[in-house]
C-alpha cells in the first residue's frame, strides 16, 4: 500500500526495511533558506537515512517539491513548529528522529555518522546528543561551545544524573537525536513550539543519554533586525519556561545534580536578560522581581552560590535587590573600563620600551652573516623558506639562520634549530640586525626595512584566488585587511619568488612595488624531482599506508565565508565506495589548525588518515597516488609529480563570486572535475581518474603552471640572493618535457 503526499507516491515503511534515521525538516521557508538546506541534504543520500519535509505553507512546499527521495508532508500556513514536528514524525519510518528547522542545514557526512552511531546504541538509550556549528549572514560554520560536554561522556550511555553537564549544552532540539519510540511516548512534552523547552525536556525525561562528538547540525542565526519584534513583556516567558522545566524535573524525581545544573542555567539566563537586553526599565524591574521569586522558590536544597562577582549577582537576585543590583552593575562596568584603561596604559608603555630597544638595535651595524626565516605566520620550519634554509646550509654555511616560531610551536622544531619567539628581546634584535629576512607571508608592520638589508618574499602558492589589491572588490576576502598597511609591507620586498609566468604577472598586479621578480620556481617543490623510490616508501610507511594500497590525498582549501572546517564530502561513504584497497589522506587547511577535527570519528576506523597536522605537506604529495582538491594551490605543486588530479568543485560559483579568481578552473583544470560526490565516486570506481583525457589536461596544466619548477629553484635563489651571483651564471630552467619527477608509489614498490 502507498500514500500520496505532496504529489509524490510514497510507500509505507515496513518494519524490516525501516531506515535507521529520519531527518525531519520542518517549518516555513524562512527567508528562502529551505531550498539550499535541502540541496545539501539530498546531495548526500546515505543508506539507512530518509528525509521528511513537514513543509508549512506554499513557499516551503514549492521548495521541497520534486526532490528525489524526499517525502513531503504539506501543512497549512500558520502551522506552529511543534505541530510541524509532530506531523513530520508521524510520517517518518526511522528508528531515530532528528528534527531540523527549515532555516538550518545538515553538514556533509552527518546523517551517515549519526545513523552509524545510533545503530550501535542499546535499546535503553533515548537521546543521542550531537554537536553543531553556527552560521550568520557573514560567517559560516562557526564552532559551538558544546564539544567539551560531549567529549567527557565518550562512548558511554548514562542517565542524566551521571552527566548533568549536558544541560549546559546549547538548547537546540536538532542536536538531540531522539529514539522514535521515545518521541511517541513523550510527544506532549516535545511537540511544543518552544524549541528551547523541548531541547531541555528531551534530556530531562530520557532514561539514558549517549553522545556523538560530531557536527550534525548547522544552525543559521538570522539577523535580529529581520525578526518580528515582540512586546517587551514577552521576556517574562523565559522565567515561566524554566519554572516549567524545573517542575518537570521534580515530577520525574531527578536527583540534585541535574536539578542544580538546570537551576544554574535558569539563573544565568535571567541575569543575562537583565544585564544585556534592551528593555524598558519598568519591564526590566518586573522581570528581575519575577526572576527573584523563581530563584528562591526553585533553588535546590544545599545548592551553593558560585564565588566571585557571579555569587554577588545571585545573592542580590535572591534578595530581590534590584536597585542594589543596578548600582553594582554600573560600578562593575566602571571597574572594567578602569581596568581596561590600566591595561592599555601598560601596553603602551611596553610598546614604547620595545620600540626603544628595537631602535637601539637598528643603530648597530647589520650582520652580513645573519638570516631570519619564518613561514605561515611563525608556524615553524616549512614551505619555501625551509627549502631555502636547507640549501643555504649547503652552499653558504657561513650565514647563520634564525627561525621565528610561536611559543606553542617551539616543541615541534627540528633539534638544534636556532629560533626566537615573537615579542621577545632577541626577536627584535635579530630583526633589526639581520642582513636577510625571508618570509612566505609578511613581517609585522613595525619591522623597519634597513637600506642594507634584503627582504625575500617567497609566497606560498600559485594564485587561483585573488590576492592583494585584487581583493578590493571582494568584501568576503578583504574583511579586516588594511590595504595601505599591506602596500607598506610590500614596499619592503627586494625579491619576489615565482613558480610560473602566471604568478609573476599576478604578483606584479596584486602587489605593485619596486621588487625584483625571481622566476626560478618554488624551492619547496625541488623535492618532487629529487626524492627517490626509497624516500617514497619511507614516507608511506610513516603514514601507515600498507604496501599495495592506493592512497588518495584530499586537501580542500579555506573559504573566506566559513569560520571553521566541515568536510564537504561524506568521507565514510566515499571510503566505502573506494574499497578496502584505498586509503584517504585528509588534510584540513592550516587556518583551522586550532579547531576540533571533524574527522575524529573516522580516523579510528582506518578508512581515513587525518594528516591535517602532518608536515611537510610535500611528503603527503609524494605518498599519494592521486590528489583530490577543490581550489587549493596544492594542485599547482602536485602537478609537478605528473600524477592524476581530480577537482571536486561543488561550490565553484559561490567560491569564485565571493573570493574572486584569476581564471576559470572549470575550463583549465589539471584533470577531471566532479561537481557532486556521486560524480567523484564514479571517476574513481570507473578508472576515469587516470584516463587519457585526464593525462592530456594535466600536461597542459603542467606546461602553464610548473614552468620554472625543475628541482633547482632553491639553488638559484641562494646563489642569486645570498651569494650575489649574476643571473647569467645560474642553472638554467629545465623544460617541462625534459624533467623526471619522483617515482610514483607504484613504481617505488617494484
Amino acid at each position: 500500500m502507498s500514500t500520496r503526499e505532496g504529489g509524490t507516491a510514497v510507500p509505507e515503511p515496513s518494519v524490516t526495511d525501516a531506515p535507521e534515521l529520519s531527518v525531519v525538516v520542518h517549518g516555513r521557508n524562512v527567508q528562502g533558506h529551505l531550498g539550499a538546506g535541502l540541496d545539501a541534504l539530498t546531495a548526500q543520500a546515505a543508506p539507512g537515512v530518509e528525509v521528511i519535509v513537514a513543509a508549512v505553507g506554499p513557499s516551503a512546499q514549492a521548495a521541497a517539491a520534486d526532490r528525489p527521495g524526499v517525502i513531503v508532508v504539506p501543512l497549512p500556513e500558520g502551522t506552529g513548529d511543534g505541530a510541524a514536528r509532530a506531523a513530520g514524525a508521524a510520517r517518518a519510518g526511522g528508528r531515530w528522529l532528528q528534527f531540523v528547522h527549515s532555516k538550518d542545514s545538515v553538514p556533509t557526512g552527518a546523517p551517515r555518522a549519526v545513523a552509524d552511531r545510533a545503530a550501535g546504541l542499546p535499546d535503553g538509550v533515548d537521546v543521542l546528543v550531537v554537536d553543531h556549528v553556527r552560521s550568520t549572514w557573514r560567517h559560516q560554520g562557526m564552532p559551538g561551545p558544546d564539544g567539551r560536554f560531549l567529549v567527557r561522556q565518550g562512548g558511554r550511555d548514562l542517565p542524566l544524573a551521571d552527566c548533568p553537564d549536558l544541560l549546559k549544552a546549547t538548547p537546540l532540539l536538532g542536536t538531540r537525536v531522539l529514539r522514535a519510540d521515545f518521541w511517541r511516548a513523550h510527544r506532549d512534552e516535545l511537540a511544543v513550539d518552544d524549541e528551547t523547552f523541548a531541547a531541555y525536556a528531551a534530556l530531562l525525561v530520557a532514561d539514558r543519554l549517549a553522545t556523538l562528538d560530531h557536527v550534525a547540525l548547522n544552525v543559521r542565526e538570522l539577523r535580529a533586525e529581520s525578526l518580528p519584534k515582540g512586546a517587551p513583556e514577552e521576556r517574562y516567558g523565559v522565567i515561566e519556561r524554566y519554572e516549567s522545566l524545573l517542575r518537570l524535573a521534580a515530577d520525574r524525581g531527578l536527583p540534585a545534580a541535574p536539578r542544580g545544573a538546570l537551576y544554574d542555567v535558569m539563573v544565568g539566563d535571567c541575569l543575562r536578560v537583565v544585564a544585556r537586553e534592551k528593555l524598558p526599565d519598568a519591564v526590566r524591574k518586573e522581570f528581575f522581581h519575577r526572576a527573584s521569586r523563581a530563584a528562591v522558590a526553585w533553588r535546590p536544597k544545599g545548592h551553593q552560590h558560585p564565588g566571585g562577582l557571579e555569587g554577588v549577582r545571585r545573592r542580590l537576585l535572591e534578595e530581590d535587590a534590584y536597585t542594589k543590583y543596578r548600582t553594582f552593575q554600573t560600578a562593575n562596568q566602571q571597574r572594567r573600563k578602569l581596568r581596561s584603561a590600566v591595561v592599555s596604559r601598560k601596553h603602551k608603555v611596553g610598546v614604547k620600551v620595545r620600540d626603544l630597544r628595537y631602535r637601539r638595535a637598528l643603530e648597530r651595524p647589520v650582520d652580513p652573516n645573519l638570516a631570519v626565516f619564518t613561514a605561515y605566520w611563525d608556524r615553524g620550519v616549512a614551505c619555501n623558506p625551509a627549502a631555502i634554509a636547507a640549501k643555504l646550509g649547503e652552499l653558504a654555511p657561513h650565514i647563520h639562520p634564525v627561525w621565528i616560531v610561536t611559543a606553542a610551536n617551539v616543541p615541534l622544531l627540528p633539534p638544534g634549530t636556532d629560533h626566537v619567539v615573537p615579542g621577545t628581546r632577541r626577536y627584535w634584535e635579530v630583526l633589526a640586525r639581520a642582513k636577510y629576512l625571508v618570509n612566505n607571508a609578511n613581517f609585522p608592520n613595525a619591522v623597519v626595512k634597513r637600506p642594507d638589508s634584503v627582504h625575500l618574499q617567497t609566497h606560498h602558492g600559485t594564485p587561483l584566488k585573488r590576492m592583494g589589491l585584487d581583493q578590493l572588490d571582494y568584501p568576503a576576502a578583504a574583511k579586516g585587511l588594511n590595504f595601505h598597511s599591506l602596500l607598506a609591507r610590500v614596499d619592503r620586498w627586494d625579491y619576489s619568488v615565482s613558480a610560473n609566468g602566471h604568478s609573476t604577472e599576478m604578483w606584479e598586479r596584486a602587489y605593485p612595488s619596486h621588487y625584483t621578480s625571481l622566476d626560478y620556481g618554488y624551492p619547496r617543490n625541488d623535492v618532487f624531482y629529487g626524492a627517490t623510490a626509497a624516500d617514497v616508501r619511507a614516507i608511506r610507511e610513516r603514514l601507515g599506508i600498507a604496501p599495495g594500497k592506493r592512497a588518495i590525498l584530499y586537501a580542500p582549501t579555506h573559504r573566506d565565508y566559513e569560520a571553521a572546517w566541515t568536510p564537504r564530502l561524506d568521507l565514510a561513504t566515499l571510503a566505502d565506495w573506494l574499497g578496502e584497497d584505498t586509503v584517504l589522506l585528509v588534510r584540513g587547511h592550516y587556518f583551522y589548525g586550532g579547531a576540533a577535527s571533524p574527522l575524529a570519528g573516522l580516523r579510528k576506523s582506518g578508512r581515513v588518515i587525518d594528516v591535517s597536522s602532518y608536515d611537510p605537506v610535500e611528503d603527503l604529495s609524494l605518498a599519494a597516488d592521486a590528489l583530490v582538491t577543490d581550489y587549493s594551490s596544492i594542485m599547482f605543486d602536485y602537478a609537478n609529480l605528473d600524477r592524476p588530479v581530480v577537482i571536486f568543485a561543488d561550490d565553484w560559483e559561490t567560491y569564485a563570486k565571493t573570493r574572486g579568481v584569476y581564471f576559470d578552473l572549470m575550463e583549465h583544470a589539471p584533470g577531471h572535475v566532479a561537481r557532486t560526490q556521486e560524480e567523484l565516486t564514479e571517476l574513481f570506481t570507473s578508472g576515469a581518474w587516470r584516463d587519457e583525457e585526464s593525462a592530456k589536461a594535466r600536461d597542459v596544466f603542467r606546461h602553464r603552471f610548473c614552468e620554472y619548477d625543475d628541482g633547482r629553484a632553491a639553488e638559484r635563489v641562494v646563489r642569486r640572493v645570498f651569494l650575489g651571483e649574476s643571473e647569467e651564471s645560474l642553472p638554467p630552467v629545465t623544460p617541462v618535457d625534459e624533467r623526471t619527477p619522483a617515482p610514483t608509489p607504484e613504481e617505488a614498490a617494484r
